[in-house]
């Protein structure tokens, strides 16, 4: 005897003509609904999903039920919002215009100082020192230009008596009647020439350690002096700018103008304290170490010329041993014949 076929539960659901199912049988429904359900999913714990007689899809979907408010959870992870999120164009427009307006009030305060309206801030006893120094090496770039001509004179004088001397020792060999008097003169100028190449040796030591002086420890101190005066007017700048604020009326609007530019007034005053004191500093050494090179220097120059002009070779030797100095030996640089294989 055949057995009836279960009714799908479905099939009994009675509809409206637009779809809906009927309030008088949702309960039913529900109730014949967890009865399929596996053990241990409920109603609370399933979405179901409708759509119409129309469609083949209809079912069941398994998932976390919407919490209180009708808001679904949400996993947490980073959030960007987009006033964190930095444009690069706009940090570069925000550079240019800090840029411009610092420009524009450095380029005032330098026209305001030049037409005799704007004041500026002056340490006598610095700007004193810095005149000096800078008065300083445009004397010690002209004893450099003075020293170089002497050392190319001196260097075309020493070639010509060493070709002359070698004129004079070919002849010595080739004329007998004069062998002795060639001979003497050879001799002479082979040895003014070897003197003159010590005495080169010196001088050229002389013009390193003075160019070196000069083009580069002092070129160092008054980049630094230009750092200061930067520094200097840009501290002018704002002060002038704080100060005409304060001259000017007090109320809601002028306030945290006053107080942004007391703001950028001490951090150009910190700034220009910093450059002050470094400068000062920096010409302190400068003056010690000048002192020093200088003085071995010119012992050296005076020595040297001394003991060439007077003849006295020995004391022109000593006088390079004295300041390690080494003289380059000629060809020494140039390649030996099996190198040149």
């Amino acid at each position: 005897m055949a057995q009836e076929s279960p009714k799908n539960s479905a099939a009994e659901i009675p509809v409206t003509s637009n779809g809906q199912l009927e309030d008088s049988h949702e309960h039913s429904f529900n109730r014949d609904l967890k009865r399929s359900l596996p053990v241990g999913l409920g109603l609370s714990e399933t979405k179901i999903t409708s759509h119409g007689f129309d469609s083949t899809k209809e079912g069941v979907e398994a998932g976390p039920f919407p919490g209180k408010g009708g808001r679904t959870q949400q996993k947490s992870g980073p959030v960007v919002l987009a006033d964190e999120v930095k444009n690069p164009a706009m940090e570069k427009l925000e550079l240019v215009r800090k840029w411009s307006l610092n420009t524009y009030k450095c380029t005032r305060q330098i026209i305001s100082e030049k037409l005799g309206r704007g004041s500026r801030t002056v340490d006598l006893e610095l700007e004193a020192q810095i005149d000096i120094l800078r008065d300083n090496k445009k004397k010690y770039e002209n004893i450099l230009r003075l020293a170089q001509t002497l050392s190319n004179q001196l260097f075309q004088m020493v070639h010509t008596q060493r070709q002359l001397g070698d004129a004079f020792a070919d002849l010595s060999l080739k004329s007998l009647e004069l062998h002795e008097e060639f001979g003497y003169n050879a001799d002479t100028q082979k040895l003014l020439a070897k003197n003159g190449e010590t005495l080169l040796g010196a001088i050229n030591f002389f013009i390193a350690s003075v160019n070196t002086l000069v083009n580069k420890t002092i070129e160092d101190t008054l980049l630094t002096v230009k750092q200061y005066e930067s520094a200097r007017i840009e501290y002018d700048a704002y002060r002038t700018d704080l100060e005409e604020l304060n001259l000017g009326p007090r109320d809601a609007n002028t306030l945290p103008k006053i107080e942004q530019s007391q703001q950028l007034f001490q951090v150009h005053k910190e700034k220009y304290d910093k450059m002050r004191n470094d400068v000062s500093i920096k010409l302190k050494f400068l003056e010690e170490n000048k002192v020093k090179v200088l003085h071995n220097q010119l012992v050296l120059f005076h020595n040297a010329i001394a003991a060439y002009f007077a003849g006295n070779q020995k004391q022109l030797e000593q006088t390079l041993k004295q300041f390690h100095i080494k003289l380059k030996t000629p060809g020494a640089d140039a390649p030996s014949w099996l190198e040149e294989q």
